[in-house]
């Protein structure tokens, strides 16, 4: 007996052999136990998904002799007959090949006709969307009003071809393509009863390949076996394919991920001996990366279609947020730029290494745990201030010196740090001593540190000046070192290091289980470390009670577009974690009544950039620039540090 292949072997016989379409086949399953049949039925979809498949099964259905029903017994003549492509009463058609107008009206010319043997004459019109317009208007009257004993099976996998006069006239059923997990496990099953060997990574590149198509995906498993002389290896397969080997890609993401230069050129060498397509592992990369910043916006999002879940998971832990996003956009230009590099290896290792040069800038970690005690800070930021203007007879030099941004901090018992005017011709004597002299009092500004802070998203928020009580013979002291520098015609002064002291900001509190209320809710919000998705929903919550180990929350309605049903459930095992107890959330989307961590948050930047302004409006270096120059003080430039 001559070789069947896997895809015609395999086919289905009955729905329940069926893999997926499930939404299809419980529709066709009710309509047949029921009795509620359609007289045309039209079956959409890409190729291999299983149209014509499901139409012969509803064909052998409605003719079984036993009776119509979803179950054909499969052992009767017209099962049979069906089977083998040879029964009387199920007319298939070509519409590709009989696409003219008097094809049409030569089929139609038998309807009237009572079936031979069967209980329903069947016309299944395959790539129906291929018939003339000429056809369609003459397929019209019999499709909308057939005779009782006739069926239309129609399928096509362009239904936006078909006229809306055809369409209306059909229930339509649109298959979907398959996802590369459930063509594993149909694979999986088939090579078993065939008792081929195989390795499981192969079946996830022929998977891939399939595109959806369990039919492409049957015929490439046929061709794997007969390359790898009746035996399925990742290795042979990737060959067979031309596919970039998967482990490749991941070994260049985990040296990304490591930082390691010398570990990302090696894995893009031992690419290069499969001769790979350089964008194509661009390509990769690309779904790999995409894949993990899923897994870190919404973990339980993530599936195993790709067989890489465990990987996924485990890189998406080990690469911040920031820089699989920046890894992403490199990547995706650098493959559009690649066609211009010289050589594509080269310009495929010229990403890798823009990856590796560049770091997302101005993402501050916000501290969540105290410092020990006899930890001391060592640097101290300086106050925002104003660029000087220079007059004309500053700029008649051509080595003078720069506009100073940023000027040294020396800080007095009950004054805010301040900064003196440094004209081109002061020494660095002068320079201190006019800060000296320039320091007015003023009102202590607030201390906010990371406590005052609700989440990471507003970071930069929590990173306000340290104020240190200082003696007073401090600024002699760091007087009589400037005056000493090393290099005396440099016009900026050197950076006077401040006294290393405690600071005087507070810590973040850990809040018992026992006392927790809802007034403890920003000190427990900030000692969850939440982060993603789930970041908008808990920073825009207030706790509005607790009962026992119950706690509840109201989300702020303005602020719940991304709420979804399982942060309730995400939320309690971090409160879980940091009370090390078991607790139960609720959350309702409502008004609140009180602040929450996000309008704290809000609030604190208002507050601090209304501080920033009146600290430069009170500056005496300002207040000159303004008498003497008439300059102008432009707020909205200003922002805290």
């Amino acid at each position: 007996m001559s070789y069947q292949v896997l895809a015609r072997k395999w086919r289905p016989r009955i729905f329940r052999e069926m893999v997926g379409q499930e939404h299809v086949l419980q529709a066709l399953i009710n309509a047949l136990d029921h009795n509620r049949l359609h007289h045309a039925y039209l079956f959409t979809g890409t190729r291999g998904v299983g149209k014509t498949t499901i139409a012969r099964i509803l064909a052998k259905c409605l003719n079984c002799e036993t009776g119509v029903s979803s179950e054909p017994c499969g052992q009767c003549s017209s099962c049979r007959e069906i089977a083998e492509g040879r029964f009387v009463d199920l007319i298939e058609v070509d519409a590709a090949s009989r696409t003219k107008v008097e094809d049409t009206r030569e089929l139609l010319e038998n309807v009237q006709y009572a079936p031979t043997r069967g209980r329903y004459k069947v016309y299944l019109i395959d790539e129906v969307h291929m018939l003339s317009n000429s056809s369609f208007n003459a397929l019209l009257k019999t499709l909308e009003e057939p005779p009782p004993h006739v069926k239309f099976l129609l399928a096509t996998t362009d239904p936006q071809k078909l006229p809306m006069t055809i369409l209306s006239r059909c229930l339509q059923f649109n298959l979907k393509n398959m996802n590369p997990e459930r063509i594993v496990q149909h694979l999986k099953f088939v090579l078993g009863e065939e008792l081929v060997p195989f390795e499981e990574a192969a079946l996830w590149h022929l998977g891939r390949a399939a595109d959806g198509s369990m039919r492409d995906a049957m015929s490439l498993t046929d061709q794997a076996i007969a390359y790898g002389s009746g035996k399925i290896t990742e290795v042979e397969v990737s060959t067979m394919l031309g596919t970039i080997d998967q482990t490749a890609v991941y070994d260049i993401v985990n040296a990304l991920a490591s930082l390691d230069g010398r570990a990302v050129l090696a894995a893009v060498e031992r690419m290069s001996e499969q001769a790979p397509d350089y964008a194509n592992a661009l390509a990769e990369m690309l779904a790999v990366l995409h894949r993990i910043a899923i897994a870190q916006a919404l973990p339980e999002a993530v599936d195993n279609s790709h067989g890489d879940r465990e990987r996924i998971m485990q890189l998406a832990q080990q690469l911040p947020s920031e820089d699989v996003q920046l890894f992403y956009q490199t990547a995706l230009l650098g493959r559009r730029d690649l066609p211009l590099a010289p050589d594509a290896r080269a310009g495929f290792e010229m990403v890798l290494l823009r990856m590796l040069a560049f770091k997302p800038q101005g993402v501050i970690d916000v501290p969540t745990q105290a410092l020990p005690q006899g930890q001391q800070p060592k640097v101290v930021q300086a106050a925002p201030v104003v660029n000087q203007v220079q007059s004309v007879s500053q700029v008649q030099e051509v080595n003078q010196a720069p506009v100073i941004n940023q000027t040294p901090v020396v800080n007095t018992p009950a004054a805010a740090p301040v900064v003196a005017p440094v004209p081109v011709a002061e020494t660095p004597v002068q320079v201190a001593a006019t800060s000296a002299s320039h320091t007015p009092p003023a009102e202590e500004p607030p201390v906010m540190d990371a406590a005052s802070v609700p989440d990471d998203e507003y970071a930069e928020y929590a990173q306000a000046p340290a104020y240190y009580d200082v003696p007073a013979t401090e600024p002699a002291a760091a007087t009589q070192e400037v005056s000493q520098p090393k290099k005396p015609e440099a016009a900026l002064p050197p950076v006077v290091a401040a006294p290393e002291l405690p600071p005087a900001a507070k810590t973040i509190r850990k809040v018992p289980y026992e006392q927790a209320t809802p007034a403890d809710w920003t000190d427990i919000y900030l000692g969850l470390g939440v982060t993603g998705i789930l970041q908008s929903t808990v920073a825009n919550c207030q706790m509005t009670g607790r009962q026992g180990n119950e706690f509840f929350f109201v989300l702020d309605e303005t602020n719940s577009t991304l709420f979804d049903v399982s942060h309730e459930k995400r939320l309690q095992d971090l409160l879980v974690d940091y009370f090390v107890e078991q607790v139960k959330v609720r959350i309702q989307v409502g008004k609140v009544t009180a602040e929450t961590p996000a309008q704290m948050a809000i609030r604190l930047r208002a507050e601090r950039l209304d501080d920033a302004i009146k600290s430069i409006k009170n500056d005496p270096v300002v207040q000159q620039l303004i008498a003497q120059f008439g300059a102008t003080l432009n707020e909205e430039s200003i922002q805290p540090i």
